[in-house]
Parts: structure tokens; C-alpha cells; sequence
């Protein structure tokens, strides 16, 4: 039986290749884009009168974040939003995000989204257990894991900042498992508020 040639190999090594990219699927046609019409009479009948424009703004309703705002305007501030939720827990030398707290997530990176403008510091923290150094390498492991999370829900960079404190804001003389565990985590904190 004859042995394979170098040349036999690489043949049928690009032989391969071809076929699967043959294989691959062709990607999908995107919409074609939007034309504007920038016509004379397209241009008039954008200039509405002033009541109509009056009745298109009536239903929004503007968000203000900082701290003058009232709790009924401001769903960062009311208690029965979702966005009032602002920490995210962690288990014990981890920093994994649950499950449970993608809904919180979710709706702090649709507000971000919705609200450009707005930024937020995460804040991570860890509980008195391990050295110091270890500790604001975690707590900054935590506040990064929420930022990824984030990200991959579309809020920019420029809208987050992480920050570690370890265990310099845990709850002094923790004595049980149940302290412990609420000082495992990443607040949400908005800038300005």
C-alpha cells in the first residue's frame, strides 16, 4: 500500500477547507436602509401646528435623575420599580452572577440604554473573610462581572465605572452566616443621585 505524499496530504487538507466553506451558511439580507425625503412637501407637513405637537409630548414622560426629583417621577427612586433594586448578591468566594438577579440587571441596563446620559458606579464588596488584597480583588471581580453583564446587553463603557471597597463597608462584627452573606455583593449606584 502506498503511503500518503506530503503533497497527497495538503491536497486533501485544502480540499477539505473548500468544502467547508462551501458548507457555510450565507448570511442574511439586511433591510435596504430608510430613504429620507427631504421634498418641499414633505418638509411642510413635518411642521405640525403647535397643539398637535402639544398632544405627541403629552404622554412622555421625562425622567429626571437627579436628587430634586420625586419618588412618583423618578422609577430609580420608587420602591415598587424593578430599578430600586440596587445590590447583587454573591456566593461565598465567587464572583458569578445568579440567575436570580439577571432581571435586576436587565432593567438597569434598559434604563442605561434608554437614558444615555446617565451613569452608574459599581461597587463591589466582599465579607471580613480572607486578607485585604484578596478581598478588593474580589470585590472588583464582583463589580467587573455585573459590568460584563451590562456590556452584553448593549450599555457602553463610558456609562460604567467599577470601584472594589472589600470589606471596608461590611457590616462590623458579623458574627453569622446570614451578615455574611449581605456583605457579598455589587450596589448599583447612579451618578448624581
Amino acid at each position: 500500500m502506498n503511503k500518503p505524499t506530503w503533497n497527497s496530504k495538503l491536497l486533501s487538507t485544502l480540499v477539505m477547507a473548500l468544502l467547508l466553506a462551501a458548507c457555510k451558511s450565507t448570511p442574511m439580507v439586511d433591510k435596504p436602509a430608510a430613504v429620507e425625503d427631504k421634498s418641499p412637501a414633505a418638509a411642510s407637513a413635518a411642521t405640525k401646528p403647535a397643539e398637535v405637537a402639544a398632544a405627541d409630548t403629552a404622554a412622555v414622560k421625562e425622567v429626571v435623575i437627579d436628587g430634586t426629583a420625586t419618588n412618583a417621577n423618578n422609577p430609580l427612586k420608587d420602591p415598587s420599580n424593578i430599578l430600586s433594586k440596587r445590590n447583587i448578591y454573591f456566593d461565598f468566594d465567587s464572583d458569578a452572577v445568579k440567575a436570580e438577579f439577571r432581571p435586576i440587571i436587565e432593567a438597569h441596563a434598559k434604563y442605561l440604554l434608554a437614558n444615555r446620559t446617565a451613569k452608574v458606579v459599581l461597587q463591589g464588596n466582599t465579607d471580613e473573610r480572607g486578607t485585604r488584597e484578596y478581598n478588593l480583588s474580589l470585590g472588583q471581580r464582583r463589580s467587573v462581572a455585573v459590568k460584563k453583564s451590562l456590556n452584553l446587553l448593549g450599555v457602553q463603557d463610558a456609562q460604567i465605572e467599577t470601584v472594589s471597597f472589600g470589606e471596608e463597608k461590611a457590616s462590623a462584627n458579623c458574627t453569622d452566616e446570614a451578615c455574611a452573606k449581605q456583605n457579598r455583593r455589587a450596589d448599583i449606584v447612579y451618578e448624581n443621585e
